[in-house]
């Protein structure tokens, strides 16, 4: 299973405004950290601040900031919220593509106990649960922290 781009800039931008949550940050900063286009980051954050859990402050000094605390941002819900689908075979379309196996077809079937699954563990977690160093990282998994501090080049 792969997560669109959409997604991905979503967790990462959360991440990026728990672990600043001393200040206002702008679109721009983290399009700058992770290289990636303002327009599109600005598609994302429209819907965090939609769904409430970023808060937009106009003007000069404007900015963005959390408007949740990270323990109360479920993952799972994060995810669900910005994927259009977790249709991850043609079968899972409405008009069923064209499989000639999907009368009696156990793959797709496994396959949505598998995205299930996914989704179960997702729904496990929250923001302050993935947020690298002394801003989270709950489960006390070093590792983990390690390779996200990385990716987001800190």
């Amino acid at each position: 299973m792969r997560l669109t781009s959409f997604t991905d800039y979503t967790l990462r931008s959360l991440m990026y405004l728990g672990m600043n949550r001393d200040k206002l940050v702008t679109i721009q900063e983290i399009a700058d950290l992770h290289d990636i286009s303002k327009n599109h980051l600005t598609k994302v954050i429209h819907q965090l601040g939609a769904s409430g859990l970023v808060e937009t402050v106009r003007g000069r000094h404007g900015g963005l900031r959390l408007n949740r605390e990270p323990e109360d941002i479920n993952i799972g819900e994060v995810v669900r919220d910005s994927e259009s689908d977790f249709h991850i075979a043609e079968c899972f379309e409405a008009d069923a593509g064209n499989c000639a196996f999907l009368r009696d077809c156990a793959l797709k079937r496994k396959l949505g106990e598998a995205t299930d699954a996914f989704l179960h563990v997702l729904d496990g977690m929250t923001l302050a649960d993935i947020l690298p160093g002394p801003h989270g990282g709950k489960s006390g998994k070093g590792g983990e922290k390690t390779i996200i501090l990385q990716k987001m080049r800190i």
